[in-house]
């Protein structure tokens, strides 16, 4: 939990695989993308015994209050969820998943440092649909 919250205000949500499907994609019945969301998300995939995920996970949480009113931060918990692990190809954790509003999902593994947290949030997760990068284009 981020340092200063208190214990009962966690920000990230836990996902189950029928989570999933209900809140982000049904992989069983749809067979292209199509984010079910109302904000832009950033999925983690983690284990409990792994050392990085532990350090990003504070990351997480205070990213998760910072943004609460823009983004909604899942947490997924690769041994619990092996079905959802293997969708996606989880082979090192963390991994985490961005997922615009519109477009293609990113997917990063590795533990990101909060900075360029914030960068991608910024720059991928919360520009304005069809904000162009050069407005000459």
């Amino acid at each position: 939990m981020a340092p200063g919250l208190p214990s009962f205000f966690m920000g990230t949500i836990h996902l189950t695989a029928q989570d999933f499907k209900d809140k982000i994609f049904d992989y069983e019945k749809e067979q292209a993308w199509k984010y079910k969301g109302s904000l832009p998300a950033i999925v983690d995939f983690y284990a409990e015994w792994c050392g990085p995920c532990k350090a990003i996970a504070p990351v997480l949480e205070e990213l998760s209050v910072t943004y609460s009113d823009k983004l909604v931060i899942y947490k997924i918990d690769t041994d619990k969820e092996l079905e959802l692990s293997a969708l996606f190809g989880i082979q090192s954790i963390p991994t985490l998943l961005f997922i615009p509003m519109e477009g293609s999902l990113m997917v990063q593994k590795g533990a990101l440092p909060k900075n360029v947290l914030e960068q991608v949030i910024e720059e991928r997760l919360l520009k304005p649909v069809g904000a162009s990068e050069d407005p000459g284009e």
